[in-house]
């Protein structure tokens, strides 16, 4: 049997931990800049609030409410998700981390898988603060469907499993074809045309119907209703292609300012290619004006630049990104965006050692692994290439709601007064 294990409303919860007076209390997270609600208490969700709503909608209902809201706090995320899956680990035999906020776990030899899961909820919650449902099912699609179930009911007091057909086929009987993991908003509207509206009338269809219309992806979520396991854990699949971008909390006028954005986005991108063991060949700089600022001049350059060597080394690619942005460059506008694309990507087993490389290519990967090594124990950001500067200029993203990270930041360490 197979267990989904899904944190609830997860960064609302991680802002709870530190400061239980927000218990009770509607509490929503903002995204990169503030922008718009990407996560909410249930007690916002009592109020209307709609996932993605533009936080200026909002801002009349929060002091009426009296909500708590939190900008995005990655930093604080990131470390209560690992305590979360580290405890999870230790109870069962394998965990496949789906993602920040959910797990996939082998529950293969476990007796009464309904009291053990109690066990592993209690456990999990009370060790992190974090509250978590549990979904329990023969496939991974079946135990998605029955964490949705979990986290809706009450009843089932966090804990649903489903090991029966009856069982089984009530639970596809009371789901929505487009709450089906796997299914999008495009394939629901095709079903829907054809007549199917829940999870059991999809099942309902010939196998060879769903093949047709919905190729071996959708044949494999029907079968996996079916309890047939056919998707098994990911493999890490290296991206052709990383981007690494983002809105500015300021406008930028001036060159430092922006490449020292640009140097941050290009060490974030060189560090996602070291961690799928990959090498890039080509790099992309762009940098854009406000596009919905009408009254202000427009320009939108971008510069690509082909390597002669493939490459990994953060420093030879903010070397490269320095020089397309010198050439894009241009005095007099206000820049909203900037950012790095690698493209060309090869896996580093496939690099031809070169007569004329000049570079020290053994080196400069010695020096990337140990600058990984220590931010990945301390912190993204504890080491850095000088040319990402400190990080408080104009480009910064907009956090005026960021909470503390007592988890991470001695200096947050919250203080009792006896």
């Amino acid at each position: 049997m197979i267990g989904l294990a899904d944190c609830n409303n997860f960064f609302a919860s991680c802002e709870r931990v530190f400061d239980p007076s927000l218990i009770g209390r509607p509490v929503v997270v903002l995204s990169n800049n503030d922008g718009c609600v990407v996560a909410r208490s249930n007690e916002s969700k009592q109020l209307g609030i709609k996932m993605g709503v533009p936080y200026f909608e909002i801002k009349e209902l929060v002091k009426k409410e009296n909500i708590a809201v939190f900008s995005s706090n990655y930093t604080l995320y990131g470390d209560m998700s690992r305590r979360v899956m580290s405890i999870l680990a230790e109870m069962v035999p394998e965990i496949d981390i789906y993602s920040i906020d959910e797990s996939f776990l082998d529950l293969s030899g476990i007796q009464d898988l309904e009291q053990y899961g109690r066990k592993i909820v209690q456990r999990t919650s009370r060790g992190t603060g974090i509250p978590i449902s549990l979904g329990i099912a023969p496939t991974r699609t079946l135990a998605k469907l029955a964490n949705r179930f979990a986290k809706k009911y009450k009843g089932f007091k966090s804990v649903c499993l489903i090991d029966t057909d009856d069982k089984r086929i009530k639970a596809l009987q009371q789901t929505e074809v487009g709450d089906i993991w796997g299914i999008g908003r495009r394939s629901t509207k095709m079903l829907n045309q054809n007549g199917v509206f829940t999870a059991y009338d999809f099942i309902q269809k010939p196998q060879s119907w769903v093949r047709k219309r919905m190729t071996v992806v959708g044949e494999r979520i029907w079968l996996e209703l079916h309890g047939t396991p056919c998707i098994e854990s990911d493999a890490v699949e290296q991206k052709q292609q990383i981007c690494t971008s983002r809105s500015f909390g300021q406008m930028v006028t001036d060159f430092d300012s922006l490449f020292e954005s640009v140097a941050n986005f290009a060490a974030k991108s060189a560090f996602k290619l070291r961690l799928q063991k990959t090498l890039t060949q080509g790099i992309m700089v762009f940098a854009y004006t406000n596009r919905f600022r009408e009254d202000l001049p427009q320009y939108f350059p971008s510069k690509f630049v082909e390597l002669s060597f493939p490459t990994a080394d953060t420093t030879e690619i903010i070397k490269h990104c320095r020089l397309a942005l010198e050439d894009i460059f241009k005095e007099g506008y206000q820049y909203k965006k900037a950012g790095v694309i690698l493209t060309n990507i090869i896996p580093t087993e496939n690099q031809m050692l070169d007569l004329f490389d000049t570079e020290d290519r053994d080196k400069q990967m010695k020096i990337a692994k140990a600058m990984d090594k220590l931010n990945n124990k301390f912190g993204f950001g504890t080491v850095e290439i000088a040319a990402q500067g400190n990080q408080t200029g104009r480009w910064k993203l907009k956090r005026d709601f960021l909470s503390k990270t007592p988890s991470t930041n001695i200096k947050d360490i919250i203080q009792v007064k006896v």
